[in-house]
């Protein structure tokens, strides 16, 4: 009986010495000498750890005895670790950080390689960004203008009279990348043709860009890439207004910007509100009186809430609305349909989505559901007026106007778990289904075109990251996709791997699989001139889905000291196309011409991209890319009768690439000078133009477009805190722009390459405070 009251007494004393050996770290943290909320304190080697409120403030409790590392962490700032000792003589510790901002960003939070939040140099595959200081820099009115400046990336304008645009990655054109809103694939193909304008650069918190076979988590279409574009969520409550005026040789094109954000004093609700107003004159580069560049009227107006109903939960919601007229091809007042040759359309598009998130398990894990839609209505104009008065009575009597409707819809869920232990390492399961419904109805009746197609896809992923030592990451994850287009379920796996090496290399090798259906993509909704007709796409009856594998490996450096950061990238990359898409010249009918777009028997891309960066002392920061790389067909390709059939990828250099620097010399001077590089390239071009009467496959010049801005800001001292720039500059300093446009209403419309813009000087203003 002693014996077993001993034993109890012993245990029960343990349990309290037990209970007793643990203590309490306290403090504040501060930016600037001011309390920083949202910090994320961690305790390292643990899964304890709190975020500062909105007084700077945090506590961690029961933290056994012992020296710990603690980390404060926040995007945008450096990380700073300070070691503790808690014992019996120091049970209650204050401890408080000062965060000081990167100079560069080298190692951002980002969202879109794992679907999870994780930071850039601590994910598997490589994540650029382009944040809202640099678009601001670099004076870009949207999406389109901003993504010319990103390595592996490149814009080009396609249509002479509408212009419409494309993005290419790694070699691949726009159909093999997906674009994302807040992570969400509504960026339909029909919106593709002309969204990237269509965005404006104040909607933009951020661009998040992963190179390479992304069809693992994000389905069809995911082949040479994702962009993740973030739109502004509210942080903090402020007001920005801008005005710019760009002139491009006596074109006017006025841009009106509005910014607004509120947030509550208990930082768990808060909306932001953006506003865009852009009115720009036609553009006539060779005195023809038909355009270059089109006449555009457009005004974007938007809004993203979130509320916080407690501490491990959150909801996020979004909707915007653009509107926008577009004419191009002759410059006249009159009618469309009386025009010699013109296109004119008229959008009018929603957006919008809702996410919700829930933490549990200590916050080991995470539920989000999701949903998100687009809208787009769409009513357009495409005509060459005739020639011929039995033609010409058809023309006015049925004239070819047309009406398309286009509805996206998606939602999902995913789940997240952490396993602290697993294998010895931490491993963060993701795992979810999503489905995706995309409706187009596209038709002319003049011209008996007719595209209503559907796509309808139902998607599970399930992935692991896997951190096997803190200096080796293995990711692996695979999809499953059953889409209506396509026979069977599509698996797409995918696996990379990370070694980092003294905290300054990393090496990644990476391998992914995609698949694109066979359904009509933005080029093949397209509808351009050609010899004095419209030109159109037809899919191929016996059309299948089209399947990818890229390999990749890249090493990254980055040395960082008290007054610099400099660093490079490189990587090559490999994909190989089964069953690759192409369009063929098929003929003709009583309104242009026709292509057809089948399967060929394969294609590849391959290349190194090549990195540079350097920031000194948050005076000049220095940003650059380049890029190498050959693509081509396992079969020559027929593009017109005239010309032999050629490998090479049209329209896609072996060589382009961009540098940025940015100079702040004080407070109050910012300077950007940026260069971007367009190697030599294919293009097809259709003859019947007054000056060009032959079909030829020409090969283009290499272009190099040099662009400036200075703005200088004054620092008001009124209640407001607000803050004025002024800022102006050129765009194409040197004019670097296409010299041989054809002329006329029976232009090729589609013959057009180099910069998508002319020599323009812009002026502005702009007002903030916080």
């Amino acid at each position: 009986m002693f014996k077993k009251s001993l034993l109890f007494t012993i245990f029960i004393y343990s349990c309290y010495i037990s209970i007793a050996q643990k203590g309490t770290v306290f403090g504040s943290v501060y930016i600037q000498g001011k309390p920083a909320e949202f910090v994320t304190i961690q305790i390292k080697g643990t899964s304890m750890g709190t975020a500062t409120d909105m007084n700077g403030s945090y506590v961690l409790e029961n933290i056994p005895y012992g020296i710990h590392t603690l980390k404060a962490d926040m995007v945008g700032m450096e990380s700073q670790e300070q070691e503790i000792n808690i014992n019996a003589s120091q049970s209650r510790i204050k401890l408080d950080f000062e965060l000081q901002e990167l100079a560069i960003s080298i190692n951002e939070v980002v969202v879109t390689g794992t679907k999870t939040f994780k930071r850039k140099s601590e994910t598997a595959t490589i994540v650029n960004i382009l944040d809202s200081k640099t678009l601001n820099n670099l004076q870009v009115c949207n999406l389109s203008e901003g993504l010319k400046f990103q390595p592996g990336l490149r814009v080009e304008t396609d249509c002479q009279t509408c212009g419409y645009s494309q993005l290419r990655m790694n070699g691949l054109a726009g159909g093999y990348s997906q674009i994302l809103i807040n992570g969400r694939p509504i960026f339909s193909p029909l919106m593709s043709l002309y969204g990237m304008e269509q965005l404006p650069v104040n909607m933009i918190d951020r661009i998040e860009i992963v190179r390479g076979g992304g069809s693992s988590l994000y389905g069809s279409s995911a082949i040479a890439g994702t962009v993740n574009v973030i739109t502004k969520i509210p942080k903090k409550s402020y007001y920005e207004i801008s005005s710019t005026y760009q002139n491009t040789d006596g074109a006017n094109d006025l841009i009106l910007n509005g910014n607004t954000t509120w947030v509550n004093d208990g930082k768990n609700a808060g909306i932001s509100l953006f506003m865009n107003h852009r009115d720009r004159d036609f553009y006539d580069a060779n005195g023809d009186n038909f355009s270059e560049l089109p006449e555009l009227k457009s005004t974007s107006i938007g809004a993203n809430f979130f509320v916080k109903p407690a501490d491990n939960q959150k909801l996020e919601l979004s909707i915007s609305k653009l509107d926008e007229y577009r004419f191009g091809g002759e410059m006249t007042e009159k009618p469309a349909y009386l025009t010699l040759q013109s296109e004119e359309r008229d959008h009018d598009i929603w957006l919008g989505s809702a996410d919700y998130q829930i933490n549990f398990n200590d916050d080991n894990s995470s539920f989000i559901t999701y949903a998100a839609f687009q809208n787009t209505l769409r009513k357009h104009y495409t005509g060459v007026f005739p020639d011929e008065p039995g033609d010409i009575q058809s023309h006015i009597e049925n004239p070819p106007y047309g009406t398309s409707k286009n509805v996206t819809i998606q939602g999902g869920i995913q789940f997240n778990h952490r396993l602290n232990d697993f294998l010895g390492g931490k491993n963060v399961l993701t795992m979810g289904t999503e489905y995706i419904s995309d409706d187009i109805l596209d038709k002319i009746p003049a011209y008996r075109y007719l595209i209503d197609q559907t796509s309808k896809d139902w998607g599970t992923f399930f992935q692991s990251d896997w951190e096997i030592l803190p200096s080796l990451n293995l990711l692996s994850g695979v999809r499953a996709d059953k889409h209506n287009l396509v026979d069977g379920l599509l698996i797409s796996p995918r696996a990379s791997m990370l070694y980092k090496l003294k905290g300054t290399t990393q090496f990644r090798l990476g391998y992914g699989t995609g698949f694109r259906a066979p359904q009509a993509f933005d080029t093949d909704l397209h509808i351009a001139f050609a010899g004095g007709g419209v030109s159109r796409v037809q899919l191929d009856k016996n059309l299948r889905q089209e399947r990818s594998q890229s390999w990749s490996a890249s090493v990254n450096y980055d040395k960082t000291s008290e007054k610099y950061i400099a660093g490079f990238t490189i990587e090559s990359f490999y994909t190989r196309l089964k069953d690759a898409f192409v369009l063929e010249n098929t003929g003709q009918d009583d309104f242009g011409e026709i292509f057809t777009k089948r399967n060929g028997s394969a294609a590849t891309v391959q290349g190194v991209t090549l990195e540079g960066r350097l920031n000194y002392n948050k005076v000049i920061q220095i940003e650059s890319g380049f890029t190498i790389q050959s693509s081509s067909f396992g079969e020559a390709v027929k593009y017109i009768d005239e010309a032999p059939a050629i490998k090479e990828f049209v329209r896609t250099p072996n060589t382009y690439g961009f540098a940025n620097i940015n100079l702040n010399p004080n407070k109050k001077w910012a300077i950007n000078l940026n260069y971007i590089y367009t190697g030599a390239m294919k293009v097809v071009h259709f003859g019947g133009a007054e000056n060009f009467s032959e079909n030829v496959i020409i090969t283009s010049k290499p272009f190099s477009e040099v662009s400036a801005r200075a703005a200088y800001t004054i620092h008001l001292h009124n209640k407001y805190g607000s803050d004025v720039e002024i800022f102006g500059g050129v765009k194409n300093v040197f004019n670097a722009y296409q010299n041989d446009f054809d002329k006329g209403k029976n232009r090729d419309s589609n013959y057009v390459y180099g910069p998508g813009l002319p020599r323009t000087f812009f002026v502005g203003i702009k007002i903030k405070a916080e």
